[in-house]
């Protein structure tokens, strides 16, 4: 199975998912520590996260699935929503809560 089919069907799979630098314990860079405390606010208790520092395919991959060029990155049922500063803008207007109400 190619990478991209391996990254959609990691987003599909699974209701929310990361891709981080690091674990969601262990995050290695300020902007992944700061997409997962977002989503512990949102009360998001349990979801699935990719660390990219494992895998360089994954890496590119998801920067070429999503036409991102950053990392981390947030799918709520597939869908992508955005980075951390997107995440952090859609908490405080009530809309990423909204979003992720069912996934808590």
């Amino acid at each position: 199975m190619d990478i991209q089919a391996v990254i959609k069907q990691q987003v599909t799979e699974n209701p929310v998912a990361l891709y981080m630098k690091g674990t969601p314990t262990f995050p290695q860079c300020g902007f992944s520590a700061s997409a997962v405390a977002v989503l512990k606010a949102c009360g998001v208790t349990k979801f699935f996260s990719v660390n990219v520092l494992e895998n360089a395919d994954i890496r590119q991959g998801i920067k070429e699935f999503s036409n991102w060029p950053t990392i981390p990155q947030l799918y709520v049922n597939g869908e992508f929503i955005g980075g951390s500063d997107i995440m952090r803008e859609m908490y405080e207007s009530g809309e990423l809560q909204q979003m992720l109400g069912n996934q808590s």
